[in-house]
Order: C-alpha cells, then structure tokens, then sequence
C-alpha cells in the first residue's frame, strides 16, 4: 500500500506520541529534582540531597508532582516534533534539491530537527509552564513567595488564565525557543551520528534496541550539556512569575548571575544527564519501534 504524505504524518505524530510517553515513564523524578535544584539551589546541596528531602516533605509522591500536564507536554511536543520532522525533512530535500525518497546525511537530518523544534514550542510552552509550577509549588510556599499553592493541573490552570490570561501560559516561551532550536540540532544530529556509528556501513534500519537506547541517550545528552543554562532561566521565569512579574530572559539571566554567580546555571545538571540518556533512549526507542511496527502493517495490505 502506497503511503501518502497525511498518511505518513499521521504515524510519524503517533510514534512520536509513543515515544514521549516512554520518556515521561522512566525520567519524570529527575526531571522533577531537576527544577526544584534549578529554581532553588539554595535549598539543596545535590540530587541526593533533593531526592531525601522531597521524600521526607512530600513523599514519594513528590517525585511525581506534575506527571500528568508533562505527560501532555511530552506527548504534545513529540507529536508535534517528530509530525513536522518528517515534513522538514521533505523541505531540506527541496533546499538541496534531491529526491523526496532519498537518504538525508547526518548534518541535513539534524538541520530538520533544528526547524521542526520550532513549532514543537508552540505545544510544549504552556504544558510545561503547568508542570514546572506543580513542581516546584512546595519550595514556592516554604521560601514564602506565595502563601497558598495550587495541588492540581486544574488550580493551576485557572490560577493563569485569572491572573494572565491565556497569554500567560506562553510565559518563558522566548527562552524554549532559544533552548529548543538549537538543542534539537544536536538532539538529532548526535541520535544520526550514534546511529551511523553503530550501523558500520549497514542500513539503519538494522539497528537493535542496544543501539538505539545508546542513539537516543547520546543525542539527549548533546540538547541538554549545551542548552542546560537557557532552560535553568526558563524555569525560573515560568516558576517565579506565580508571585508577581518576572523579568524576561535577559533580565533573568543577568540577575542569577550577578546575585548568584553563573554556576547557579547550571544547579541541577546532575539529575539532568541522567534523564537525557535514559529518557530519550526510551523516546527513541518507542518511537523507532512503533513507528516501523505500523509501517509493517500498512505496508501488508
């Protein structure tokens, strides 16, 4: 059976559904560590530190705090993502003037990845300003920046839209675009790279599941070790903004770096790396597999 370009994205938007629930499952504690370190280094002395005292405070449960708006995040962006990939991979094509079934190199996947991340941000921002505020609601109430919290999606939800409007969930999104742009070229091209690696000269369709958990953690580490201190001052700005105005980017990096110094940056870097390759091996893993299990079944009919 011929496959036709809405055929096409609609396998590429549900792997890339598949994949993002995969990555949420087996990473959301350390991303959880990962921004109450980012938004409160003060609070903690290291990810062990984080993890013991969450747990004391909150319970294992805390670990979880915001599971399901990034669930959607996640789900949302990798549809989105993986959806407009398959599209930029056909415009990069054009741009160099090959056909549309030819193989892209390395460099040219990793450029589709960069463009498709742009309107991936336009899903993620306000699923992911939900899920970092649940997360760090606890640390908000303890340092006294706001008296009452908001337990659930839906409190805080109504908490933006009656204070900001729906424009407020778009805070921080300046600096997920600057994250995500070029974080997702190295996303994609470190994941084609370690593919290529592994594949010595064979298809890379051939791969096994060792080498695409590998793949998928490489290109994860290569986003997250570069853009780390862009996504350290979005938390803070989708975060800190629930107790009045917050600074746009640049106001925001200048003030952590002058009041704190620039390692404050890089505050949670730890759980982070540990995410990145697990997380995203998962990611691709789910997304690799799902996607060439309904090829499979198309192409038997």
């Amino acid at each position: 059976m011929r496959i036709n370009s809405a055929l096409q994205a609609a396998i590429d938007l549900t792997a890339g559904a598949a994949g993002g629930i995969a990555c949420v499952v087996t990473g959301q504690p350390f991303d959880t560590a990962k921004v109450k370190m980012q938004t409160f280094p003060e609070m903690y002395k290291g990810l062990v530190d984080c993890f013991v005292k969450t747990y004391k405070q909150v319970g294992f449960r805390g670990f979880y705090k915001g599971t399901t708006p990034a669930l959607l995040a996640n789900i949302a962006e990798n549809s989105v993502l993986f959806m407009c990939y398959g599209f930029c991979q056909q415009i990069v094509r054009k741009i160099v003037g090959v056909d549309r079934k030819t193989k892209l190199s390395d460099l040219q996947n990793a450029a589709a990845g960069s463009f498709a991340s742009a309107f991936a941000t336009l899903a993620l921002c306000p699923t992911e300003l939900v899920k970092c505020r649940l997360q760090a609601m606890h640390e908000m109430q303890l340092s006294g920046k706001i008296i009452q919290g908001q337990n659930t999606v839906w409190s805080v939800v109504k908490s933006v839209i009656q204070k900001d409007g729906p424009l407020g969930f778009y805070r921080g999104w300046s600096s997920t675009l600057l994250r995500e742009v070029p974080g997702y070229f190295l996303f994609f091209g470190g994941y084609e790279l370690s593919r290529t690696f592994f594949a010595s000269g064979r298809s890379k369709d051939e791969l096994g599941p060792i080498a695409l958990l590998i793949s998928g953690g490489f290109g994860g580490s290569c986003l997250w070790i570069t853009v780390y201190p862009v996504d350290s001052v979005k938390s803070r700005i989708q975060v800190l903004s629930m107790a009045g105005k917050q600074t746009g980017f640049i106001g925001t990096f200048a003030t952590v770096v002058r009041t704190e110094g620039v390692l404050a940056l890089y505050s949670g870097l730890l759980p982070t790396m540990i995410r990145a390759f697990v997380a995203n091996g998962a990611l691709f893993l789910a997304y690799e597999y799902s996607r060439k299990l309904m090829m499979s079944q198309i192409d038997s009919y």
